[in-house]
């Protein structure tokens, strides 16, 4: 599913493809921003939205086997919750 099948699914609540496109991205601004923050999201059921940080480490060019430094850097994990592992299951 893509975000126009997902607007289609909650315009299908709201009666209002242009609220529920509205709504769509109020959500996914406001996961967004709180990730940005360091915060981490709890959606009670569904999941858990969070900041991970990535170490730095060493990796090898494929194409050339040369050994090159990984920066460190924050990565957006997702934990699900019991709810939707067991909807999924």
């Amino acid at each position: 599913m893509n975000k126009a099948e997902l607007v289609e699914e909650v315009a299908g609540v709201l009666d209002s493809k242009k609220a529920a496109e509205a709504a769509v991205d109020s959500l996914l601004e406001g996961i967004t921003g709180a990730l940005k923050k360091g915060d981490s999201i709890s959606l009670v059921g569904f999941g858990t939205f969070k900041v991970q940080r990535q170490k730095a480490r060493t990796g090898r060019n494929p194409r050339t086997g040369e050994e090159i430094k990984i920066q460190a850097k924050n990565v957006a994990k997702f934990a699900p919750g019991k709810a939707l592992k067991a909807a999924v299951n």
